[in-house]
Order: C-alpha cells, then structure tokens, then sequence
C-alpha cells in the first residue's frame, strides 16, 4: 500500500485531481478521527479536515516522504487542531506547568472492569481540554511525553504531569 501512495503523492506533485482525491478517499475517515478526539466539535473537525486536506495539497512539495504520507497528513491535521484550539476555543486552553513532586506510573491495583466503548469515549471528551489533548496525544495518536511537550510548547513532566490527572480523573468519572 506504501508504493501506491508513493506513487499517488508523485502525481498530486503535477496536479493530478484524481489523485489527491484517491488520497482524501483514503486518509478523510482517520483524520476526522484525529481532529474529532482533539477538538470535540464534529462541525469544527469536519472544517479542520478539509483545511487540513487543502494545507497538504498546497504543501505536497514539501513532503520529503521521511515518513509515510498518512504521519505527514495526520502532523498537520493536529497542527490545525492545536492552532484552532488555541485561537477559537471558547474557554482558554490551559495546561499548567505546574506539577506534583513526583508522579509514579500508577499501575492498577484493582481489576480491569470492561466499560462500554461509548462510556469510555464521552468521558475522555467530557475531560478538561489541557487533559483531554494530553491524554489523546500519548494514548490514542502515539506520542511520547517530549514530543508531545514540544506539540503543546510544555513541559515533558508537565505532560505526564497532566496525562496522570487524566487517567484519575477518567477512573473517578468510570466509577462514580
């Protein structure tokens, strides 16, 4: 499947429309995703997506091809997130520096309780957004805690700082 996008991002370079609507046809559905988890707002996720989708073809020239196509699409469509979160957001996004001493990895003391999917994701929407964006970086987009510092222009500890209060708080919520 990597050859084809190769071979789809060579002819986007020319101008192919085909193209890049192949490539939209097979990166919309995840990027929605993508922006859906970080801003909340259906609406707003379907905007980030096009702009984003827009922002890529602009760009194709710049894509060095150093990763695949589909990190690339998904950098800039957390980008526009971020930048929208930070311009339009109507409460301010805030994702303090400040920090508890040391913050362990906690590792469960009690069972795993299977929780119902839809439980589960509208208690991580309904978090705090500093949070929410922390906790969806590292556990759902993959990041580590210094990029995603670098991302949100904190701290690494602040970010795992934040990424435990997230994971208390998603428990407390899950339980009552």
């Amino acid at each position: 499947m990597q050859d084809i996008n190769v071979l789809l991002v060579e002819r986007c370079r020319q101008g192919d429309r085909k193209a890049q609507h192949e490539l939209y046809a097979r990166y919309a559905r995840a990027m929605l995703n993508v922006a859906m988890r970080l801003v909340n707002d259906y609406g707003v996720a379907e905007d980030l997506l096009q702009e984003s989708f827009v922002d890529a073809f602009t760009k194709i020239h710049q894509f060095k091809g150093e990763s695949s196509f589909g990190l690339w699409l998904k950098r800039i469509v957390i980008n526009n997130a971020l930048n929208f979160l930070r311009k339009y957001q109507r409460q301010p996004l805030v994702v303090t520096d400040q920090f508890d001493e040391e913050q362990p990895h906690e590792e469960p003391d009690e069972p795993v309780y299977p929780y119902d999917v839809d439980q589960v994701h509208r208690t991580i929407q309904g978090l705090p957004d500093g949070y929410r964006l922390v906790f969806t970086l590292y556990c759902l987009e993959g990041y580590d805690h210094g990029e995603i510092g670098q991302i949100l222009n904190i701290s690494e500890q602040t970010s795992k700082s934040q990424y435990n209060r997230a994971r208390k708080k998603i428990r407390e919520l899950l339980n009552g």
